[in-house]
């Protein structure tokens, strides 16, 4: 990538010797310190950083395990008896969308709550809300109380969700930060499959303990979060900013130096804090939300944010989510076992591709990835489209009361199953491990927390449209609900192209750099403007 910008020479005389001295900074910075002190992946200090992580992925695993309880309970059958529902329909949709709902409800919470107190209250306070929710999820006896659940559940979800992969990315040393920070979401999964596995063992079990045992295992997690959440050290950029510049200085030594505090990399970071860190700025006043508005720069910063949160959302994904059994019933699999085993291969099968993903991508890049799985994502959408029309034409699908018809076109029907599973990996290996870790990246430190939250919020204003929209009309025109999947995710892999930027091979403070470049400054030598290039770097085209 090139460099936004270098900063003049300085030339100092003495007697007939004159001295160059170049300030460096940026990612020459960063690769000056790969070069004087090559970062080493397995010392004691970084895998207590990886198990310190660790606590801040169970955020995303009781997320993903919400995301496939849904599912799960629509295709237990005493479930659907207790509460008199199907599969899909608006109820499928409105039970769904309360979570989504709490997490709308809790965007004004989630900034200060993260900012005020720090990443590790966040990721606390949200665990404790999600307990309270399970609790009154896990003993409901009617609708009513069971959807009170669901929107507590939303609610505490969307402060760890915000507080998690903040944590993750903010403590972790700045050449493993992006694989790592991409690990962060592919525990969605974890999530995903312990809930599957838990709904398959459960149908065995037979009766209402089939499904009342899933739902009490939403605690499992954020039990855990409590219990270790204050063992583990605080973000050091919350430190630096509160005025603990010392435990800042103290944490980075012990964690990034190997005890050294003239390590390269902690003089590197602490040297950013203090350049561009802002002592007084927006994340200390829990209503003032301007950093997010104050300029093209953090407007930019926002909409690349929210471009990949709501686009992460709306590539397909939910109807395969939440409302896997009516895809499946529309592809003519109809019996409870055996979709069970469907969704539990498919999580496995998506958590593999997930961790490869997340392996690959400073490697490859966020913005290949990115590009790569929407696209890929509307080729399969178009396959699943013909081969769900094709199963269709010979009597299958679903009917207008959601019950499902056995068509003739077994060969259809295989390649719709297929075609699932594909769309798994491919959306996995590219869109998952990025939907935590380029949403915190493109944010600088003031306005990190609160435009967490606005992430936040775009995923459960995009979930609810999920959850409403996709049920109903899977009910009522079928397959063809496709097609707009196939649209969609075509008009998503453009914007990115044109318009997401790479943020790989920089620390969190030199991606300031990038966004910086989007505020054209005049000067009486030159007019700096942007552009980007073909691999999606931030470039200064300089006009005489």
């Amino acid at each position: 990538m090139e460099k936004t910008s270098v900063e003049p020479e300085v030339h100092t005389h003495t007697g007939m010797e004159q001295t160059d001295v170049k300030v460096v900074k940026g990612n020459e910075a960063f690769a000056e310190a790969m070069i004087k002190e090559p970062p080493n992946a397995w010392t004691k200090a970084q895998i207590m950083i990886y198990l310190f992580s660790i606590i801040g992925f169970f955020c995303s695993t009781m997320n993903g395990y919400d995301g496939s309880l849904i599912n799960n309970l629509l295709q237990n059958q005493w479930f659907k008896e207790y509460y008199n529902v199907e599969s899909s329909g608006l109820w499928a949709g409105l039970v769904s969308s309360m979570y989504q709902i709490g997490g709308v409800v809790a965007l004004p919470f989630v900034g200060p709550a993260i900012d005020t107190w720090g990443r590790r209250v966040g990721m606390a306070i949200g665990a404790l809300t999600i307990i309270v929710g399970t609790v009154i999820q896990g003993t409901s006896h009617n609708a009513e109380s069971f959807m009170g659940g669901r929107f507590l559940l939303g609610f505490g979800v969307s402060i760890a969700a915000a507080a998690g992969p903040m944590y993750v990315i903010e403590i972790n040393h700045p050449a493993f930060r992006g694989m790592v920070g991409a690990m962060y979401n592919t525990l969605w999964f974890s999530g995903a499959i312990i809930a599957s596995g838990a709904a398959r063992g459960g149908l065995n079990t037979g009766g209402n303990y089939s499904w009342r045992l899933i739902t009490w295992l939403q605690a499992l997690f954020s039990g855990l979060i409590l219990l270790f959440v204050f063992l583990l050290p605080e973000s050091p950029r919350w430190l630096y900013v509160n005025h603990k510049k010392e435990a800042a200085k103290a944490m980075l030594t012990r964690w990034h130096g190997n005890g050294n505090d003239e390590s390269a990399w902690v003089k590197l970071q602490m040297h950013e804090y203090e350049e561009l860190l802002n002592m007084d700025g927006a994340d200390k006043r829990w209503w003032d939300y301007r950093a997010l508005f104050r300029n093209r720069s953090s407007v930019y910063r926002l909409c690349c944010n929210m471009a990949v949160t709501i686009f992460g959302q709306w590539a397909g994904n939910a109807v395969l989510s939440y409302f896997l059994a009516a895809v499946l019933e529309s592809a003519g699999y109809t019996n409870g076992i055996e979709q069970a085993n469907i969704t539990l291969i498919n999580s496995c099968q998506q958590f593999l591709f997930a961790i490869l993903g997340a392996l690959v991508v400073d490697k490859v890049g966020r913005r290949p990835l990115l590009i790569f799985s929407f696209t890929g994502c509307t080729v399969v959408w178009l396959a699943m489209t013909i081969a769900s029309a094709e199963f269709a034409k010979s009597g299958g699908g679903l009917d207008a009361d959601g019950n499902a018809l056995q068509g003739s076109n077994h060969a259809a029907s295989q390649a719709a199953l297929a075609m699932i599973f594909i769309f798994g990996s491919i959306y996995s290996i590219g869109i998952t491990p990025l939907q935590a870790l380029y949403p915190v990246e493109v944010l600088s430190f003031e306005m990190r927390a609160k435009g967490m939250a606005f992430s936040s919020l775009a995923v459960n204003a995009a979930g609810l449209l999920n959850q409403f929209a996709w049920p109903v009309s899977m009910r009522s025109i079928g397959w063809h609900t496709y097609i707009i999947f196939t649209i969609q995710d075509t008009i998503q892999a453009f914007i990115i192209w044109m318009y997401i930027p790479e943020t790989k091979n920089r620390t969190l403070e030199e991606l300031d750099e990038i966004f910086a470049a989007r505020n054209p400054v005049k000067t009486s030598i030159q007019k700096k403007e942007i552009g980007l290039n073909a691999y999606g770097d931030v470039i200064n085209i300089q006009d005489v």
